[in-house]
C-alpha cells in the first residue's frame, strides 16, 4: 500500500456547498475510485485559508493515473469547478505534499 497527500484550494464562501456535494458523492464515482485502487480517501478543510488537505491510501497495483480519462471523473471535475481552483481541463489544482514525519 502507498499513501499520498496533497492540497487543493476552495474559492471563498463555498465551504458548505463543497461538503454537501461530497456528502452526496455519486455512487459511480465512488466505485471508479475504488476500482482504481483507492483504499481510503479523506479530505480535510482549513477554514481560515480554504485549503483542502487530502490523504489517499492506494493499493500497490492502483490505476489512479487512468482516472482522468474516465467520463465520470471529467463530469465530477466539471461539477466541482465552480467551487475550487482548477486547471484548464477543470481538474483541481493539486499541490503534492511530501511526508516529513511518521510515527
Amino acid at each position: 500500500m502507498e499513501e499520498i497527500a496533497f492540497t487543493m484550494r476552495l474559492k471563498p464562501g463555498v465551504e458548505a456547498e463543497y461538503k454537501r456535494r461530497h456528502d452526496e458523492i455519486w455512487p459511480e464515482l465512488s466505485a471508479a475510485l475504488r476500482e482504481a485502487g483507492i483504499l481510503a480517501y479523506a479530505i480535510y478543510l482549513d477554514p481560515v485559508s480554504r485549503t483542502l488537505f487530502a490523504v489517499q491510501q492506494r493499493s500497490n497495483e492502483h490505476t489512479v493515473d487512468q482516472l482522468p480519462a474516465l467520463p465520470i471523473m471529467q463530469r465530477w471535475w466539471a461539477y466541482m469547478a465552480d467551487l475550487m481552483d482548477t486547471n484548464p481541463d477543470s481538474s483541481p489544482v493539486v499541490q503534492p505534499l511530501s511526508c516529513v514525519f511518521r510515527l
